[in-house]
């Protein structure tokens, strides 16, 4: 079981939940993380395929801009997510431009599979990797750490 992080902008949310409508069977077998609204959509949109005999597992998160983006960034900062689906919205600027770029930079930092867009997405979920055990190499950091300036 992997834990995956799902989040979409506003004008994105209905993408991913097509695209979470469309993948609902291998979704349902991982832990699922969303920041604020898009929790709650992805959450009706598991229910809905489902049904009601099969569980799955979702941890909501604040909204991004509430602090839910430094929650998830903490999540992967300690380990605690495999992949990251974060349809983002390139066409329009967002008031926590800021976080969300330290977001992307967290999980490029910690190598987390980072999809920006729906057919990364489909390959990463699509991917063999997803059904085995995998550990991204992390590259070490130190020499930025205790250089001095």
């Amino acid at each position: 079981m992997k834990n995956i992080a799902l989040v979409a902008h506003d004008n994105r949310k209905k993408d991913l939940i097509n695209w979470v409508e469309w993948n609902w069977k291998e979704l349902i077998k991982h832990h699922i993380f969303c920041t604020g609204t898009t929790g709650k959509l992805v959450e009706a949109a598991l229910a809905g395929k489902q049904g009601k005999s099969i569980h799955f597992q979702i941890t909501k998160l604040k909204s991004g801009p509430l602090g839910g983006d430094q929650q998830l960034g903490a999540l992967i900062s300690e380990g605690k997510i495999d992949l990251f689906i974060f349809l983002w919205d390139p066409m329009q600027p967002q008031p926590h431009d800021v976080d969300v770029k330290a977001l992307l930079r967290i999980s490029a930092l910690y190598n987390v599979p980072t999809a920006c867009n729906r057919a990364t997405a489909d390959f990463i979920i699509s991917s063999p990797l997803l059904q085995s055990e995998y550990k991204p190499i992390i590259k070490d950091y130190s020499e930025y750490i205790n250089r001095k300036i």
